[in-house]
């Protein structure tokens, strides 16, 4: 169903099976595909594509110009998954031709009221982004991370899968996967022990894990640290997508207990 007050693009693409709400704006370039949901005063523009399922709460802005000052009106892409939910006052924007050209959001996402992602993210599913947390440019969220309220993350930031940061938290470093991080400027505060247990992590694994993680960050000389694991701790795969994510970008720095 789609209100009578809302204004639609006829060079929109909208499944018959979307519902638009009153007084929302769907721009020419935009596609929304079936079981979403666009409630009242929700603006849609940009080259931005909906996948399915979706519920975009009101007042939400999808799509609009990056806030980018290198921007200049290039054609760039919003991509949004599928069994989102967007609540109130979210601004997603789309990439940059500096960045990736396009900004990537997976699926059954939960983004609170007020929360910002900005151009050239990319966001991976089952996150939770809670209330006025501001994303910033090029940052990569990966799956099941849980993102507390007023948080600030710098552009270009890594957070690791499962990785949990705490409310009003300023995010500079990168963040490993399962990682706990806190603090006016980020530090690292343990492992995600409780957030394995909900995914049925079994006890030796998480074991190893936060043996690993006492190694690793035994000082702050992360190389030789790493160098030192042995092989029964590189046998967990919990502990290797920690040191893959370590050594994929050695120019980034990484958030440690030292970082302080």
């Amino acid at each position: 169903m789609i209100h009578k007050t809302a204004i639609i693009d006829s060079k929109a693409k909208i499944s018959s099976k979307v519902e638009i709400g009153p007084y929302s704006i769907i721009g020419p370039n935009v596609e929304i595909d079936e079981g979403s949901s666009i409630q009242s005063h929700v603006n849609i523009t940009g080259h931005t594509i909906i996948g399915k399922n979706n519920k975009i709460f009101p007042f939400a802005s999808i799509g609009s110009d990056p806030q980018d000052m290198k921007y200049k009106g290039e054609k760039t892409k919003l991509v949004i998954g599928n069994d989102n939910k967007i609540r109130e006052y979210v601004t997603i924007n789309p990439g940059t031709i500096q960045g990736a050209g396009s900004t990537v959001v997976g699926n059954k996402n939960l983004i609170m009221i007020g929360a910002h992602i900005a151009h050239d993210c990319i966001l991976g599913n089952n996150i939770v982004i809670a209330n006025s947390a501001a994303i910033a440019g090029h940052a990569e969220i990966n799956d099941n991370v849980v993102i507390g309220g007023n948080c600030g993350i710098q552009q270009f930031t890594r957070i690791g899968r499962m990785a949990m940061i705490g409310g009003m938290t300023g995010v500079s470093r990168d963040v490993i996967p399962y990682g706990l991080s806190i603090g006016n400027r980020n530090f690292l505060n343990g492992i995600n022990v409780i957030g394995l247990r909900r995914i049925n992590v079994s006890n030796k694994e998480i074991i190893g894990l936060t043996e690993a993680y006492k190694e690793i960050f035994k000082t702050e000389k992360l190389t030789e640290n790493l160098n030192r694991l042995n092989g029964e701790y590189k046998e967990n795969s919990f502990v290797k997508e920690v040191v893959e994510f370590i050594n994929k970008d050695k120019k980034r720095p990484i958030c440690t207990p030292f970082s302080k």
